[in-house]
């Protein structure tokens, strides 16, 4: 016995082919109801040589009671030595998720989402995150919080003597595959931060990208 699915404006459900018919269906971003998708790229000062290890050198921080944050992808846009050369050696970047953020880094440069700013839609709400920054010349401050035990992305970059080099491509530190892989999930006091180690003596400058969306549920 045939069954028909119908959606909410009437229509019935189509079938693709004449082998298998698969169901026709349309994907669809998160519905974000009164709330909105955003997207902000930021780019670092000239990086002071000297950066301790595994220094902070980006965050985001969401600090809503009620409402989810929800990370699609943090791209790492990549790193170029500038005019100071670096020591030979490896270099690290990893990305990790925060628990626990009860006080905001300091330092750098922190992104502007008042009003329209980073909305993928104009219509959308203004953005309810409490802060994305960069570093723009040293590392940030690291504020209250407690990072997992071990990064869920990371690079590993050999770094040679040659200054005014691409020593890192653009690479995805997360990125969630829509519908079959889970995104971040963010609650209130919840963040991701990246953390860098490079070899002595060089001057650098990096960017970052990332997507979320705000939801009431998920």
């Amino acid at each position: 016995m045939a069954i028909q699915l119908q959606g909410n404006s009437g229509t019935i459900a189509e079938v693709d082919g004449t082998n298998y018919r698969a169901l026709r269906t349309t994907l669809r971003p998160i519905d974000v109801g009164s709330l909105g998708s955003y997207r902000v790229s930021l780019l670092s000062g000239t990086m002071a040589a000297g950066l301790g290890a595994l220094s902070d050198i980006w965050q985001l921080r969401w600090t809503d009671s009620s409402r989810f944050c929800v990370i699609n992808s943090v791209l790492w846009d990549g790193l170029a030595g500038t005019s100071t050369a670096f020591t030979a050696g490896v270099g690290f970047v990893g990305l990790s998720i925060a628990r626990s953020w009860t006080a905001d880094g300091s330092g750098g440069t922190a992104a502007t989402l008042t009003t329209n700013n980073q909305k993928l839609r104009s219509s959308m709400g203004t953005s309810l995150m409490g802060s994305v920054r960069i570093a723009s010349t040293a590392a940030l401050g690291t504020g209250t919080k407690t990072l997992d035990a071990q990064s869920i992305g990371q690079y590993s970059i050999g770094i040679d003597t040659t200054a005014n080099k691409q020593h890192t491509p653009a690479f995805a530190l997360f990125s969630a595959a829509p519908g079959i892989e889970s995104p971040i999930i963010l609650a209130q006091n919840e963040g991701l931060a990246i953390r860098a180690t490079v070899p002595a003596t060089g001057t650098w400058q990096f960017g970052v990208t990332v997507h979320w969306t705000e939801v009431a549920a998920f």
